[in-house]
């Protein structure tokens, strides 16, 4: 489960949506995000989830892939499906005993569980599609107008990219540290969750450990390159907007009013 982490991950592929401009995914993925908050009822996740699979079909991404993203949080999936279906008032559909199922929890669990998962999907291409380097680049162009308040726009993309890429190879680590207690007699998949929580510490503490290892290790080698910031640097491959940027602009821009006219014309 371990590895099939999306968030942080790249798959390269000849595709136009890889050949966007960091700048135009790292908005595009914003408008998707908040799209998904501004309805209410399942035809507007129905335009959204038909937007969303024309870009999925550009960028050549595999589903298998994105569906392959879900397995770490099917746990946090079900228990928020679940909390909808059993905690919700309404009209009864189901009960038993003290426990009850209405038509109401039906439907705010469901979608918050497709809300969710289009989230999940929408996250995961943009990292499928964009190197952390483009990913850093994107986030200074984009945060650069702050610097007049003094905005530390390069060092706060160069975190979040760092962070993006650490996901990856820490779920990596956490793998094989797995494995290797495991191989040496630990019993990490049989009893219940309190039991199977508490047979993940001799893996989460030399995860730790080699989280701050590779930290310390990240900034000796950025110190030993004479790294200071984004002060007077400069770009071996500068970003610059291209023809099929501006039809990704113009994607959105169609995207958010269909998104718009519909929820003011049909409330959806």
């Amino acid at each position: 489960m371990l590895r099939d982490i999306t968030i942080g991950q790249y798959y390269p592929a000849k595709s136009c949506i890889h050949r966007l401009d960091p700048r135009t995914k790292i908005v595009g993925t914003t408008l998707y995000i908040v799209s998904l908050f501004l309805f209410k009822s399942f035809p507007g996740f129905l335009v959204v989830g038909t937007a969303f699979a024309g870009v999925l079909i550009l960028s050549r991404v595999p589903l298998r892939y994105m569906l392959r993203g879900l397995r770490p949080i099917l746990m946090i999936l079900l228990f928020t499906v679940l909390c909808n279906f059993f905690l919700s008032g309404g009209e009864v559909v189901w009960q038993w005993k003290f426990l009850k199922i209405t038509k109401e929890g039906l439907l705010r669990g469901t979608f918050m569980g497709v809300r969710l998962i289009l989230l999940i999907f929408g996250t995961s291409l943009m990292t499928y599609t964009t190197t952390p380097n483009q990913l850093t680049d994107g986030l200074e162009r984009l945060f650069s107008p702050l610097k007049v308040i003094r905005f530390p726009a390069h060092e706060i993309a160069m975190m979040m990219s760092i962070a993006l890429r650490f996901i990856p190879i820490l779920a990596e680590e956490a793998d094989r540290i797995r494995k290797a207690q495991m191989a040496r007699g630990a019993d990490m998949d049989s009893g219940g969750p309190i039991k199977r929580a508490k047979a993940m510490l001799p893996v989460f503490i030399p995860l730790l450990v080699s989280a701050f290892r590779r930290a310390f290790d990240l900034a000796m080698a950025m110190e030993a390159r004479c790294y200071h910031g984004g002060k007077g640097r400069t770009k071996m491959k500068p970003l610059r907007y291209r023809t099929a940027d501006l039809f990704g602009y113009l994607y959105m821009v169609c995207y958010m009013a269909t998104i718009i006219l519909l929820r003011i014309w049909q409330k959806i």
